[in-house]
């Protein structure tokens, strides 16, 4: 039998530099050239100093512009600009170190005059047309004047309104008017008809507080209160404002007439506190002063009704089976009529006119 051949013996591998490894052999194989020869290293440009290569170095960044500084205001200030949409950082400081005072706000707050129209020189020969931008005025819309303007279209696209009206004669009223004028219970004290009308609306709500109430729309509940914050609308240079009495139900009469008068007073100084304006329940809107008769007065947001006090004129007027001239206005009550129906609406205002009618029944009712 033949003998099994001798393994092959391995080859041998040599190494050659730069190469890797290969197999030895006698004779050399040429070098494959790589299909994608290698880019060549960027070359990063570094600038000459005095004749002798430098570094690279990165462009310095520009330095970061300094934050402006925060405008120096109280919380209280802060909360004020807020609720009446005013930038502290455009609000001109006058108190001490630069701090921003509630006047401040207030003063930035208020809209800025109009510009006097001036009327432009027209020849004898030729007429001047005059442009529309020189019989125009626009006056941004912020601070009270946009408050008001979010809560009344709120309040008319939220709460279904209904009005009722009602004349009745109010001598009786406006002579107790001028008998308290003189009475030393309210000496310092201004005594009006506004007044009245006030105290004549919170007995009529006493007789029927289901009206003194809110609409909560999350949890779907009717929430009667047991206090009544007490809205008289104001018309102030800033717009129309509505500050509240608190407790109304509580205070005497010569108490809510010391009220009412600070209350008018400091909305005419522009100095009402935003808690003033908070919380109110139901409101006065005394429309008689500029001679309207009457009206159709939106709620308040969050308020149940809000009463329209008319002018008081004299007209002729059936009294104790004869004609005669009498001092007569008009009431007009709008309310919620989500929670209050036509029956408690009308409740409250035939009492809120049977006591200004007959103003004894402050005592009797009361």
């Amino acid at each position: 039998p033949e003998a099994p051949a001798a393994p092959e013996p391995p080859k041998r591998q040599a190494v050659l530099v730069g190469y890797g490894v290969a197999e030895s052999s006698t004779k050399r194989r040429p070098r494959k050239a790589s299909a994608t020869p290698a880019a060549p290293a960027a070359v990063t440009q570094q600038p000459v100093l005095n004749g002798h290569g430098g570094t690279a170095q990165a462009a310095p960044e520009p330095p970061l512009a300094p934050e402006p500084p925060r405008p120096l205001a109280k919380p209280p200030v802060r909360k004020l600009a807020k609720d009446l949409g005013v930038d502290l950082a455009t609000v001109v400081p006058t108190g001490p170190n630069g701090t921003i005072t509630r006047e401040d706000v207030q003063a930035a707050a208020a809209p800025a005059p109009a510009p006097v129209e001036q009327a432009a020189p027209v020849a004898p020969a030729e007429p001047v047309a005059v442009s529309r931008e020189t019989r125009e005025t626009r006056v941004p819309i912020k601070g009270v004047r946009k408050a008001t303007a979010q809560a009344m279209v709120a309040s008319a696209f939220t709460a279904p309104h209904v009005t009722e009206f009602v004349t009745f004669d109010i001598t009786r009223t406006m002579r107790l008017v001028q008998e308290l004028k003189t009475d030393l219970a309210f000496a310092g004290l201004k005594v009006s008809p506004l007044l009245l009308v006030a105290k004549a609306l919170l007995v009529a709500i006493k007789r029927n507080p289901q009206i003194n109430a809110s609409w909560d729309e999350e949890n779907q509940e009717i929430v009667h209160k047991e206090y009544v914050n007490l809205g008289i609308a104001a018309a102030t240079p800033r717009g129309l404002i509505v500050p509240n009495i608190k407790d109304a139900q509580a205070k005497t009469l010569p108490e809510l007439a010391r009220s009412l008068g600070e209350l008018v007073a400091t909305a005419r100084e522009g100095k009402t506190a935003p808690a003033d304006m908070q919380g109110g329940t139901v409101t006065i809107t005394n429309v008689g002063v500029f001679g309207v008769d009457t009206g159709t007065p939106i709620l308040n947001p969050g308020e149940s009704a809000i009463l329209a006090f008319g002018a008081v004129k004299e007209q002729p007027w059936v009294h104790k089976g004869k004609v005669k001239p009498r001092q007569v206005t008009t009431l007009a009550l709008s309310f919620d009529h989500r929670l209050v129906d036509g029956e408690l609406g009308s409740k409250v205002l035939a009492d809120t006119a049977a006591i200004l009618e007959f103003p004894k029944r402050l005592i009797t009712w009361a």
